[in-house]
């Protein structure tokens, strides 16, 4: 008997060939595909993941109070808003809590069944719908990429359970009005999911938090993979309206959802050090500038500077990304991710992390540069 669902093909198990292209490149493969840090973690965040001695007990499913303590700390810190420990809670990384919280908000108001979430984003808002069998229903974005809530269908508004906001966005840096999104969802009764993951490298602007219009309605969700270079610890935090962060945390107490001791010691450490954080945002920053600027000198492809985030979105010529992507591959050895991986709204463009020490990107300069 045929199952009633098949997962689709995972994003990137479609880039293997071209993968295998660029790595018979002399000096390997330039992975600029996923957006996967490759820049050390700061030494105390790593002594304290050692050092903890919290690996025997189990911990709690919200989070240590000093975790969550320092989570509100660098709220007020880095965005001005006053959130009260008891209404923020940890997570596995934000991906985990991305995918589950339709499947979570559907339980507690099962009369609806739409996902709204933006036409060109991270494709987990998406996958996250299917899986709790609801209706993904892609938002128009405008020409800077921001989320345009007016072209919802009023049909759409009336079933949705929540929607995405990305800020800044992936792929493409765009930088919703935050403020607009949760007066639209407070008005049309809808919980607004604010992604803020690469709020640290916010590049128009200062840093922006969706709890800076009050909590109302909205969560708001960090993770400290991007910013402290901790992907692999899988540590995030989501903060926002009480009730709706109690009733999460109960429902994730039963399911077991656990962020392991010392990793929540360790994350405890990182949000307090904010000097990494921005180091770090200024190596991204730098090599955005750079690849702008070898895209244009070896390339002729101009590209525009994203409001925020580690991404290129860049225009693919005549439109092909597919082919772009194996000419990128072919000439280059740089490994990129095709725009419809983000949605067909993305489809004539590609994605570039930059993610890579600058020697990595000095490569691709010199193999474009070679091969003109």
């Amino acid at each position: 008997m045929k199952p009633a669902f098949s997962p689709p093909a995972y994003p990137h198990d479609r880039l293997v060939a071209l993968a295998e292209v660029a790595r018979s490149h002399d000096g390997g493969m330039v992975d600029l595909s996923v957006g996967m840090p490759r820049d050390p973690p700061p030494a105390g965040v790593l002594e304290a993941l050692a050092n903890s001695g919290a690996e025997r007990g189990y911990p709690s499913s919200v989070g240590t109070a000093v975790f969550r303590e320092a989570a509100a700390a660098w709220l007020a810190r880095r965005f001005g808003v006053d959130v009260a420990p008891s209404a923020v809670a940890a997570c596995i990384g934000t991906k985990e809590l991305v995918v589950g919280l339709p499947h979570w908000l559907r339980l507690r108001r099962p009369e609806r069944d739409t996902v709204l979430y933006p036409a060109v984003s991270y494709p987990s808002y998406a996958m996250g719908a299917v899986l709790a069998g609801c209706r993904p229903v892609a938002v128009p974005v405008d020409d800077q990429w921001r989320l345009d809530l007016s072209a919802v269908d009023d049909d759409d508004v009336a079933r949705a359970l929540c929607v995405w906001s990305n800020t800044p966005g992936n792929p493409a840096g765009g930088l919703d009005d935050l403020d607009a999104v949760a007066t639209w969802g407070r008005r049309v009764e809808v919980t607004v999911l604010s992604d803020e993951c690469y709020a640290e490298c916010t590049w128009d602007g200062p840093p922006r938090c969706i709890l800076q219009s009050g909590s109302e309605g909205v969560l708001a969700l960090h993770s400290l993979s991007k910013r402290s270079n901790l992907a692999g610890l899988r540590a995030g935090f989501y903060a926002g309206d009480p009730e709706l962060v109690r009733y999460l945390g109960e429902l994730r107490k039963h399911a077991g959802f656990m962020v392991p001791g010392p990793v929540q010691a360790a994350a405890t450490l990182a949000l307090g050090d904010d000097a990494h954080a921005g180091q770090q945002a200024r190596r991204y920053r730098a090599r955005l500038d750079r690849c702008r600027t070898l895209l244009a000198d070896t390339l002729d492809v101009e590209v525009g500077e994203p409001g925020g985030g580690i991404y290129l979105w860049v225009p693919a010529p005549e439109g092909d990304a597919w082919a772009f992507a194996s000419r990128l591959a072919t000439e280059a050895g740089c490994l990129v991710a095709p725009g419809d991986f983000y949605g067909p709204a993305g489809a004539g463009h590609v994605r570039l992390a930059m993610v890579v020490p600058e020697d990595r990107l000095e490569l691709v300069a010199a193999r474009l540069a070679g091969s003109a």
